[in-house]
C-alpha cells in the first residue's frame, strides 16, 4: 500500500508539534528519513510470521552455561 510523501513543510509542522526546533535547511532530510522509515515499516507489517513464538518464548544463553550446537 502506497502513502503520498512527506513534504518538508509537513515534516516542519508535526516536528513543531512535538516540541522540536527544526532548521529550515533540515526540512528536506527529515521528510526523506521520515518516508524511508514509513516505507521499512510498511513492509515489515506485511511479513506473515505464522507461527512464530513471540519474543519470551525463546530462552537467551547466559555466561558459564553450556552451549549445545545441536539446539
Amino acid at each position: 500500500m502506497s502513502h503520498p510523501e512527506l513534504t518538508p513543510p509537513e515534516a516542519a509542522h508535526w516536528a513543531h508539534r512535538a516540541g522540536l526546533v527544526l532548521p529550515a535547511d533540515r526540512h528536506a532530510a527529515v521528510a526523506a528519513t521520515a518516508d524511508h522509515i514509513h516505507s521499512v515499516v510498511a513492509v515489515l507489517r506485511e511479513l506473515d510470521f505464522g507461527d512464530t513464538p513471540p519474543g519470551p518464548a525463546y530462552h537467551v544463553a547466559t555466561a558459564g552455561e553450556a552451549h549445545d550446537a545441536a539446539v
